[in-house]
């Protein structure tokens, strides 16, 4: 194709889309808005899924809570209504009899997700009143924490019933000097009446996760002794291997348990659980639905831009027949007469395309300057994938040079003669 090489080409391709300035802009937002709208939300449904992979992340997302409340349903002779409770013992017998289970944490609480009120702590004159977790080693699998000083609760300090805690920075900012930062490690606060020697501290997210930095671990064999709990346990936090189902795990793990307590198998209501897994699961299928749309959407619009450009392209001939007639008669050939329009439509369609895309990622820009640092957004990095980008360019492209082949064509049959006679 000689004729890309020919200065006398773009110079006419110039010419005639400068002389139709107008109808050509028009034209050219169809599909510059068809791109616009692939990359833009195409890029923003990825800022969402890394908003939510980031609020997420240091969570097992294959996880389950579960935690006892009462029966609904009368069974082997007891009534409804009657309180279940999970002990210690319980947790070894799950592990046995669940072997999708890949590790298992207990937890008492007080505060936080419990509806107790929390506990008095205090030093040196300061006071608060903060949740307070018991928690095994593990717990820190489940939900890893952002430790800015020290670490968290291990077996040592569980079986040794150690007088240790993790405390979140609230709690910090509230007992040491945050300004100077203040190392807190090895230090003391009261709770309870009992003196704790801080090992970490941790931060969470702003807005994010299902802790808060208001709330402090101690180990629960800790714990049990300080509130006399004895085997009784608050909560599991449960986590399933990785190519296990989550939703089986969590209804395998409430079938032992109903059994165990004498449960009917149809009570639901007996063991309460957040199946984060599940959760999860769903967050992403609406994310991948997201982007499948407007795949769907950016697509149709781009296909009916090009189209919009045949149509200008027809229109352009009719005007351009009488130049056309004489070209012909100046010994053009029909495949230059062919190309040149097909040119013209590959120009349209490839300028009008990188404009859309060009400020698809300027609006995606400025989006992620907006919420950057806003963490309770669910909003990271929107970025978009230049593979499927230079794909959809690509088919942009060849629909514009089959879609131009209609006026192409109709170019050609213009006999010399009678383009000549057209007024």
């Amino acid at each position: 194709m000689n004729i890309i090489f020919k200065k006398d080409t773009w110079q006419e391709i110039y010419y005639s889309l400068r002389n139709n300035k107008l109808r050509t802009f028009l034209t050219m937002i169809g599909v510059g808005w068809g791109m616009f709208l692939y990359v833009s939300l195409l890029g923003a449904a990825k800022g969402m899924e890394n908003g939510f992979d980031k609020l997420f992340s240091g969570f097992a997302t294959n996880s389950i809570f579960l935690w006892a409340q009462k029966t609904s349903i009368p069974y082997e002779g007891f009534p409804k209504g009657r309180e279940v409770h999970l002990n210690l013992n319980d947790m070894e017998m799950l592990k046995r009899k669940v072997t999708a289970i890949d590790y298992i944490s207990p937890q008492n609480a007080r505060g936080s997700f419990t509806g107790t009120p929390g506990e008095a702590m205090s030093r040196n004159g300061k006071n608060g009143t903060y949740s307070l977790t018991g928690d095994y080693s593990v717990g820190n699998k489940i939900s890893e924490k952002k430790l800015i000083f020290g670490r968290y609760i291990n077996d040592a300090d569980v079986s040794g019933n150690k007088n240790v805690v993790v405390i979140g920075e609230e709690i910090y900012k509230n007992f040491f000097d945050a300004k100077k930062k203040e190392n807190p490690i090895g230090k003391s606060i009261n709770i309870k009446g009992l003196f704790f020697n801080v090992i970490g501290v941790f931060r969470v997210k702003k807005g994010g996760g299902f802790e808060n930095d208001q709330t402090a671990f101690i180990p629960l064999s800790t714990y049990t002794k300080m509130y006399n709990a004895g085997e009784q346990i608050d909560m599991f936090a449960i986590v399933s291997k990785p190519n296990a189902n989550v939703n089986s795990v969590e209804e395998d793990v409430k079938q032992v348990l109903k059994t165990k307590n004498k449960v009917s198998p149809e009570d639901t209501n007996a063991f309460g659980s957040f199946n984060l897994g599940k959760e999860f699961k769903k967050l992403t299928g609406f994310l991948t639905g997201m982007q499948l749309l407007t795949i769907i959407v950016g697509t149709l619009t781009i296909l009916a831009g090009v189209i919009a450009i045949s149509n200008i392209l027809l229109i352009t001939v009719k005007e351009r027949t009488k130049e056309i007639g004489i070209r012909r008669a100046l010994g053009a050939k029909p495949s230059e007469v062919r190309n040149q329009i097909l040119l013209e439509s590959v120009v349209i369609t490839l300028s009008s395309g990188l404009l859309g895309f060009m400020s698809g990622i300027f609006v995606l820009m400025i989006l992620n300057a907006v919420t950057q640092g806003q963490d309770s957004f669910p909003f990271y990095n929107p970025t978009v994938n230049y593979g499927n980008v230079f794909a959809a360019m690509a088919v942009m492209v060849i629909l514009g040079l089959i879609i131009g082949m209609i006026p192409a064509q109709r170019a050609v049959k213009i006999r010399p003669i009678e383009a000549l006679r057209t007024e």
